[in-house]
């Protein structure tokens, strides 16, 4: 899943991480964010500007930590307070928004993938490399 306030950046993302093998949700809001990670659809990885229109950055980066199982989370943003990395587990990486931030996210996304959900980063691999079903 993908979540921007932006509408055009959640548009570029989703047809860039398509083009790597992902099927990919968007959320536009901090309540469509937490209706899908805490609801019943199995999501793999959330790429997230936490500067969502109606909820708090602090508020949805903690409910996020607090999910279980964990999702494998990357913070896509101009900035991030480093307190919030250091106390965050091996499942959330930061990625700075900029010029080249795409090809650092689709690199990101498939390392933690591997790491935390290898079963999924296979399945991406295969398909984004046109060798997929």
């Amino acid at each position: 899943m993908i979540a921007d306030r932006n509408p055009h950046v959640r548009a570029f993302l989703k047809r860039e991480m398509r083009s790597k093998g992902y099927q990919i949700l968007l959320a536009g809001t901090g309540h469509e964010v937490l209706k899908r990670v805490f609801g019943k659809e199995h999501l793999h990885l959330l790429i997230i500007d936490p500067d969502l229109p109606d909820v708090g950055r602090s508020q949805i980066l903690e409910e996020l930590q607090n999910r279980i199982p964990p999702l494998p989370t990357i913070i896509h943003s101009f900035s991030i307070d480093n307190d919030i990395l250091s106390d965050t587990s091996d499942h959330i990486v930061f990625v700075e928004k900029g010029g080249e931030s795409i090809e650092r996210l689709k690199q990101i996304s498939v390392e933690l993938l591997k790491k935390v959900r290898p079963e999924v980063s296979k399945t991406v691999d295969r398909e984004g490399s046109g060798q997929g079903d």
